[in-house]
């Protein structure tokens, strides 16, 4: 039996919605719509460009509508953390914030004012970032506030754009540092420490809840009269997560992309002083599942470079730069890239070469090896977070599955083997659509559950090993880069 359903994926370059079919224990993802999604800068603040990412949503669903095909549902997923105002009309108040808006330095100073942080970690799991929902509405002027009837995150808002109904998934729900998974529901006692409204906050509902038939007005204009809307799992980690083609307990995962998601698929959160002083995360998958996991600035050092090269005229594609960086000599210099300066966008090759000279290090002067600098050092973070990931439950891992755009970048595989000492398989790519998709026909009942939508992944998509190589210069990299 074939069946098919829309993926609206939303990046923080890009959105896409894309076609999934399933048929005789196969998916086949088909890209109907891509779209940029570049931020509105104003000055220094930062906003997303919502009518410009629905208009290219509507494009892909009229594309999907002209197949002339039976699709099943429609369901969004997207970044985390950063949400939508919604007022009594259910029209979104504007601006939509970007979790880089500068915003959060006085969000952060207002938060830790009325609530410490072993508290908002205790109620939640979730690590201590700047940019977390709660941090950004501490940030929030009182006017948008009392004007607002509804929050939703943003994948949840284009879903309730397109159906009308009001819900945010739990996967999405679990990473606004407001939810507490050991009460399966949002935490009163901060929403209340932090002076919020708790009208604000809509009904949390499961991973693959159906929401309800696409709005009239737009079944009409996209030809998709039957077409149903799922909170599939909203999160986009969470989704990529879902579609990790392992088998058995003991595997770590980085979803790669802008933000390196890191960690492991446990059973129950771990909510100890350990994590925290870790500062690791624990956010919701499908089925309950808990991803012990840690935000990494991924690769968002090299996007930022790249963007600053283009800029003075050197228009280099991603296969060039990590041809580039190839060539380049293994690790001279590394930095962290946990560093607070390398969160804001502008200028990253100087902030790179700056870091660099700050601790005593050769200073990289070419693109690639500026490039090489910056995939060594998250090689060597990677490292350091799954033996950090493993102390805090107590085995080790035996493989780690890089999923998402990230994991095309073949030299930042092979660095991840050298630097941890472990098996990497890298692929599917596409695994965020892959994931909502298959978590949609586990809601219609196509696909049993997360174990049978796994073995789906991994007869459908091929992918690459890279065994580790350790040697002597990795570990020297390693000592300094342990002092930084």
């Amino acid at each position: 039996m074939t069946s098919r359903y829309l993926a609206i994926d939303l990046g923080a370059e890009s959105g896409r919605v894309m076609l999934g079919t399933l048929e005789d224990g196969r998916i086949a993802l088909e890209e109907l719509s891509r779209f940029n999604n570049t931020p509105i800068r104003d000055g220094e603040r930062m906003y997303w460009n919502i009518p410009a990412l629905l208009d290219g949503i509507r494009v892909g669903l009229s594309k999907a509508g002209a197949l002339g095909q039976m699709i099943t549902s429609v369901s969004t997923d997207a970044w985390g953390v950063d949400y939508a105002l919604l007022d009594s009309a259910g029209e979104i108040i504007e601006p939509v914030f970007h979790y880089r808006d500068p915003r959060t330095a006085e969000g952060e100073k207002a938060a830790l004012a009325r609530v410490d942080w072993p508290t908002l970690f205790d109620e939640t799991g979730i690590q201590y970032m700047l940019l977390n929902t709660s941090i950004q509405l501490c940030a929030e002027a009182p006017g948008r506030l009392a004007k607002a009837a509804q929050l939703l995150t943003i994948a949840d808002a284009v879903n309730c754009l397109l159906c009308g109904v009001a819900r945010i998934e739990v996967s999405m729900a679990s990473t606004t540092q407001l939810y507490n998974p050991r009460l399966a529901n949002w935490s009163d006692k901060l929403i209340n420490a932090l002076v919020l409204p708790r009208s604000l906050f809509p009904e949390v509902v499961d991973s693959a809840t159906p929401l309800g038939p696409l709005k009239p007005d737009l079944a009409a204009e996209t030809g998709l009269a039957k077409l149903n809307v799922v909170a599939s799992l909203s999160h986009d980690t969470a989704s990529a997560v879902a579609a990790v083609p392992a088998e058995g307990g003991r595997w770590a995962y980085i979803s790669s992309g802008t933000w390196s998601l890191m960690g492991l698929e446990l059973p129950d959160p771990i909510i100890t002083d350990a994590c925290r002083e870790f500062n690791f995360t624990n956010e919701i998958g499908h089925g309950g599942s808990i991803r012990l996991l840690k935000n990494i600035v991924g690769l968002w050092l090299v996007q930022e470079c790249r963007r600053a090269w283009a800029a003075q005229g050197n228009d280099y594609s991603y296969a060039d730069l990590t041809e580039q960086a190839t060539a380049a000599e293994p690790y001279r210099s590394v930095i962290n890239p946990s560093d607070p300066r390398f969160l804001s966008p502008d200028d990253m090759p100087q902030r790179i070469a700056d870091a660099c000279h700050e601790t005593g290090q050769p200073v990289p002067e070419t693109p690639g090896a500026i490039v090489r600098c910056a995939l060594e050092s998250l090689a060597l973070l990677y490292a350091r977070t799954l033996r950090e990931s493993e102390q805090l439950v107590g085995w080790r891992a035996d493989t780690v599955h890089i999923v998402g755009g990230g994991s095309r970048n073949g030299l930042l595989n092979q660095l991840t083997a050298d630097a941890a000492n472990i098996r990497v398989v890298a692929g599917p790519t596409e695994a965020t659509a892959s994931g909502n998709v298959l978590v949609q026909a586990i809601a219609a009942g196509a696909v049993k559950d997360l174990a049978e939508a796994r073995q789906i992944v991994r007869d459908s998509f091929d992918t690459k090993l890279f065994d580790p190589n350790p040697t002597d210069a990795i570990e020297a990299a390693r000592t300094r880069f342990d002092q930084l």
